[in-house]
Formats: structure tokens, C-alpha cells, sequence
């Protein structure tokens, strides 16, 4: 009962990360289109993750990245909630020292993506929320 229960959570986390990575593949490649320049992807700090960090402009811009198959319960953005933005601020501070950073504008974007398979709604949010 335990072995099935691990392997299918198991599975069920692979699908995740599949997705993940698909959703973050998707976000790329429309803001390159919209000019982004893609510094970095899935920066990882002991606070947190970034998806993706670009250049847009004169802003080093943090972007989370959120995907659905439907909006039927909230829209893929709504779940950047307080906490998650707390995270990905202090995981973005800490990218800014440790690129010595010091001046530079930034910004946090969030990239909405809903998906059925056949096709892709895809929203971009700047300036989702500030320090």
C-alpha cells in the first residue's frame, strides 16, 4: 500500500517538474519576443527560487512564472500570493549582492500561462508587485 502510495506521489512530482519546466520554456520564449533579454533560469537560493531573472530595458526583472490548464478556480497569477512574493524579494535581494547589484532598477514580473494542450493563453503581468 506505501510502495504505491511513494510511487505515485513520486510520478505525480516528476509531472510537476515537467510542467514546470514546460511552462517556464513557454515564458522564455515570449518574453525574448517581447525583448527580454534571459539572464538566468531557476536561480536558487536557501530562501527560494526565481524562475527566470531577464533584462528588460534598464530593469533586472524576476519573473515567476505560473501555468494552468483552466482558470475555473483562480487564475494562474492569483497563486503568487503574499508569502510567495516575500520569497522571491528576498531571493531576488540576495541575487542582487551576490552580483554586486547594488544600483541597479529591478522590477517583478509574473508571466501567466494557461494551457490546454492544443493552446496557450499567455499573459504578462509587470510590475505584479514591488519591495
Amino acid at each position: 500500500m506505501f510502495k504505491f502510495l511513494r510511487r505515485n506521489f513520486k510520478n505525480a512530482e516528476r509531472e510537476n517538474i515537467r510542467k514546470g519546466r514546460e511552462g517556464e520554456d513557454i515564458a522564455c520564449a515570449y518574453l525574448k519576443r517581447k525583448g527580454y533579454r534571459i539572464i538566468e533560469r531557476n536561480f536558487r537560493a536557501s530562501v527560494g527560487e526565481i524562475d527566470i531573472i531577464a533584462r528588460d530595458d534598464k530593469y533586472t526583472v524576476f519573473v515567476e512564472v505560473k501555468m494552468r490548464v483552466s482558470d475555473d478556480f483562480a487564475k494562474p497569477e492569483e497563486n503568487v500570493d503574499y508569502s510567495k512574493q516575500q520569497k522571491i524579494k528576498r531571493c531576488a535581494e540576495l541575487y542582487l549582492l551576490q552580483n554586486g547589484l547594488y544600483d541597479t532598477d529591478c522590477r517583478f514580473d509574473v508571466v501567466s500561462i494557461k494551457s490546454n494542450g492544443k493552446e496557450e493563453k499567455i499573459e504578462l503581468i509587470r510590475n505584479a508587485f514591488s519591495i
